[in-house]
Parts: structure tokens; sequence; C-alpha cells
């Protein structure tokens, strides 16, 4: 596409007032106005024939295939004028379709006999897919009396996935394997549920562990010794309701969630336990029966990001007791939810206690960081003081669910989202290391 400017415009606009004005001054001087208009369109004429030729610009386009949220991407494009002799100034913005940050216009130089490339950012606010249709690119000519427009189709996909990167760091796994087990993998007796051997009972010992059928025929007491058990099962069940849908640091509290649960779902894996995932609100949207073993960790992957956004108000009643349901043996589930007040929470603390009575569970919850701040904000105006005062009372009312989820035997983490994975990773580590599974 090849228009005039605004420059242009104006410039042979604005011998329109001065022909008239001439003509009836001095009808005999009617040939300047034509030499002023012929002028103008010479000048427009060589201002376009020095301009860089849209078929001289070659165009290459790179769109990721996928992206992690949370995270900025970028389509890049290669720019290369050809056989033009001139640097190229330009700008360039890409059009695109699904849950994204605004399209940003990014500005660029051709220099000559060179090639350059711009990185056109693409920020996804969800999971999912977003599309990335055509790039538009815009030049102009030496004296800016000319714009050309080109449009370069593109008709991609991007595929939004749930942010592990740092999973796979040599760190985590070297923290992990050292934290649990020592540079040296050992067999750690206890009290766990995996038979070890037989011992000749001595003072000191659990009476319930003597086996009396071995005792009668070796003619004198042994008891049995357990080894501490590895092959746990970890349960992350997260709330997908509309509580868990207000973003917080450019992402949903779900999506904080999920990177957490793959996170600490990679660390369980390595540590030889059964990890699972299980999504609820209103009615059970996934589940995925726990899998053994690191190349188990894509299911746990692909199943997380299938895990939609939905409006409506999460039913703890039936989420909790389908799990309860599901799980045959004793286990670590993992609850990512969250809560207003102690009203809406009292059927969420009935369910928790029937789970707590089989399992171990964890409450996770994201710290708010407007209540914080309405808090602790300087009181300069009357509604300053009023916001405090309610954010106060709702943050008094989530300790009080907090303390009686405690007396439950729940386990309660409240951080914030940006520390969720590391806090999440040491809750864990101490619950192994304590041998409570």
């Amino acid at each position: 596409m090849i228009r005039p400017t605004l420059a242009a415009v104006l410039l042979f606009g604005g011998g329109i007032p001065l022909a008239l004005f001439i003509v009836i001054a001095e009808p005999n001087l009617w040939v300047l106005s034509f030499d002023y208009g012929l002028l103008v369109l010479i000048v427009g004429v060589s201002d376009f024939a020095l301009a860089c030729p849209p078929r001289s610009l070659g165009i290459k386009v790179v769109v990721p295939d996928r992206l992690y949220i949370g995270e900025r991407g970028a389509a890049e494009i290669t720019l290369a004028a050809g056989g033009f002799r001139r640097a190229v100034r330009f700008a360039a913005i890409a059009e695109q379709r699904g849950d994204l940050d605004p399209a940003e216009v990014v500005a660029g130089e051709i220099a000559p006999g060179a090639e350059t490339r711009v990185a056109l950012p693409v920020v996804p606010r969800r999971r999912g897919r977003v599309f990335v249709d055509r790039i538009w690119l815009r030049w102009r000519s030496p004296l800016a009396l000319v714009e050309f427009v080109r449009r370069v189709p593109v008709e991609r996909a991007i595929d939004v996935l749930p942010n592990v990167r740092g999973v796979h760091g040599t760190a985590l796994q070297f923290f992990v394997q050292e934290a649990i087990y020592g540079i040296k993998t050992q067999l750690q007796k206890g009290e766990g549920a995996e038979f070890e051997a037989l011992r000749e009972y001595a003072p000191g010992l659990d009476s319930r562990f003597i086996d009396w059928k071995h005792s009668a025929r070796h003619r004198k007491l042994v008891c049995k010794e357990f080894r501490t058990e590895r092959n746990h099962q970890v349960v992350m069940a997260l709330d997908t309701g509309y509580l868990m849908l207000e973003p917080v640091d450019g992402i949903t509290r779900l999506d904080h969630a999920i990177n957490a649960a793959l996170v600490l779902g990679w660390v369980s894996l390595q540590g030889g336990d059964l990890v699972g995932l299980y999504g609820f609100d209103a009615r059970v949207r996934q589940y995925l029966a726990p899998v053994r073993g690191t190349s188990g960790f894509a299911r746990l992957q692909h199943t997380a990001a299938e895990l939609d956004y939905h409006h409506q108000e999460t039913n703890f009643t039936v989420g909790l007791a389908e799990l309860n349901a599901r799980l045959k043996r004793r286990a670590l589930v993992v609850v990512f939810t969250d809560f207003v007040d102690t009203i809406t929470a009292e059927l969420m603390i009935e369910s928790m206690q029937r789970v707590a009575n089989r399992h171990l569970i964890v409450f996770v919850t994201q710290r708010g960081s407007f209540l914080q701040r309405a808090v602790e904000a300087a009181p300069e105006r009357f509604a300053n003081v009023a916001q405090a005062v309610i954010a106060h009372d709702f943050l008094r009312e989530r300790s009080i669910v907090f303390e009686r989820l405690e007396r439950l035997g729940v386990h309660c983490l409240d951080v914030p989202s940006r520390g969720l994975p590391v806090a999440l990773i040491n809750r864990y580590l101490l619950i192994k290391q304590r041998g409570l599974i």
C-alpha cells in the first residue's frame, strides 16, 4: 500500500488558497498557481523514486511454537533492503488474537547492505492458544511525503503452557537429591510401611512390632523393622473457581498455582513419589491418577495445561469428597485454593476435616498484596482509613480460618505468589524429613 503523508497533503493543499488569492488579485498570474502545483507533484514523484521500493525489502518472520505463562515472548522479524543504498527507518507491529497484552509498535532502522532483526512482543495473559495473524510494516520516503505500508501474512498459532522453566534446572535437581537422601541414596529405617528385616527385641523397641509367630519359631522375641517409604502419593488439588481468576503480577492465581504445582511435581517424581493432579470447582474438571517416574511428568504437564478458567463458585463438599473417594491409600494432598471470609469458608473447613482424617493436607493460598497494601497505606483521606479497616478485618478472618485448619492437622501455607514454589518445596521436604506421610 502506498499513500501520501499528512505533510504531502498539507504541502499540496496549502497552494490552493495561494492560487485563489493570485487569481483574484492578478488573473494574469494564474500560471504561477499551475507551476506551484506542478512543482509539488515533481517533488513528490522524486521523493517516491528515492524511497525504498517494497519489492526490494526482504522479510523473514519467526514465531515461537509455544510460550510459557508469565513470560514475554516475541515474534522475530529479519529485514534486509536488498540493493537499496540508504538507511531505511521503519515501524512494525504484530496483529494478534487471543488473551494478550496490547501489541506494541517497534521502530528500527535497516542499514545499507545489512540485516536488521526486531522482536515484536507477544505477552499472553492466560494459558490456551493465541494467534499471530500478520505483521504490518511502515516506512517513509526521504522527504516523508510518501508512506509505504506492507502486510506480511503469518497465520501462526502459539500454545501458551504452564511455566516450567525452573523445573529442569540442575541446581534444583542437585538440591532435591541432597536434601532428601544425601549425596548417596540410602535406605532409611523407621516406622514406615515397607518391611525391612527381623531383629531381636531389645528394651526400648516398640512392642507393637513384635512378630509373635517368628518369636515362637525362634524361641525368643523378635520384632519387625521397616524402612521409610519413598513411593508416597502426592496429589495436587487445584481450585479452578472464580476466586482463582484474580490477576497477580500479570497472571491469574490459578496459573501461579499450576506453576508451583508442576515444580513440586517434578521434585516429588525425582524423589521416587507418585504424583497426581486433580482440578475442581462446581464439579470435577480433571483427574490424573498418581504416576511414577520422571517420564510421567509430561502427562502431568499436559493435564495441568488443560485446566480451563471457570467463573463458578467452588463446591468444596463435592470436590473434596470425590477426591477422598478416589484415593485408596494415604496420600499427601496439596490443595491450591482461596477464600473470602469465615462464612464462605465453613463448608470448606468441614470438607477439609473429612479428608484430613485419612490424608495429610497442605492448604495453600496466595497472600493478597492488595489487602496488605491497604492496611499499610498512609491514612491521607477518610477513604484510605475505611479501606484499611475493611482490609484488616479480612486479614483477621483469614487468620481465624488458618488457625481452625491447623487445629485439624492441616498444614497451612499462605505466601506471596512469587515465593510460592520455593515455600512449597521447603514444606514438602520438611514433611518428608519428619516422615509425616
